[in-house]
């Protein structure tokens, strides 16, 4: 009996020890692709992200685009995560990125935590008379704009 419970606390010790293990590793990795996606970003002329960038620029006052819309137009159509990483990005890049234009694919403003406030992005919407309840576009269908098929040459 005492050699099972020795057993079963340092069993447990290991586990714990191997789940803190992996988090740091976990954590340091996750730093290091950060510090990667910022390093290209900032040091290349043609990047992924300026790409993105300069397609949401051409989205019209008054419309909206998706994620995954951009990304496809970029002929990257599973990189939709990566676009909201450099919408993510976008707030210190000049010349400003509109980056309350890009939604998700159901027209909710998915990223407006990633504004100042989270009440900032839909206020900008609602300047260019675009109308928000609870945080999804009214007549998204209507307001929706698609790089593919508003724009004539591929990047």
């Amino acid at each position: 009996m005492v050699v099972s419970i020795v057993h079963l606390i340092s069993r447990m010790f290991l586990l714990h020890a191997d789940n803190y293990y992996n988090r740091k590793e976990r954590m340091k990795r996750q730093k290091q692709e950060k510090n990667n996606l910022t390093s290209v970003h900032s040091n290349s002329k043609f990047t992924f992200f300026k790409d993105v960038y300069d397609v949401v620029r051409l989205i019209p006052k008054g419309r909206v685009s998706t994620y995954g819309a951009i990304a496809e137009y970029l002929s990257a159509k599973s990189s939709a995560r990566m676009v909201g990483w450099a919408m993510n990005a976008s707030h210190t890049v000049k010349p400003k990125v509109p980056a309350h234009r890009v939604v998700n694919r159901n027209g909710m403003l998915t990223g407006k935590h990633h504004f100042k406030t989270p009440s900032l992005m839909e206020a900008l919407l609602k300047k260019e008379n675009i109308h928000v309840v609870n945080d999804t576009i009214v007549d998204f269908d209507k307001k929706f704009w698609d790089p593919s098929k508003n724009l004539n040459d591929n990047f």
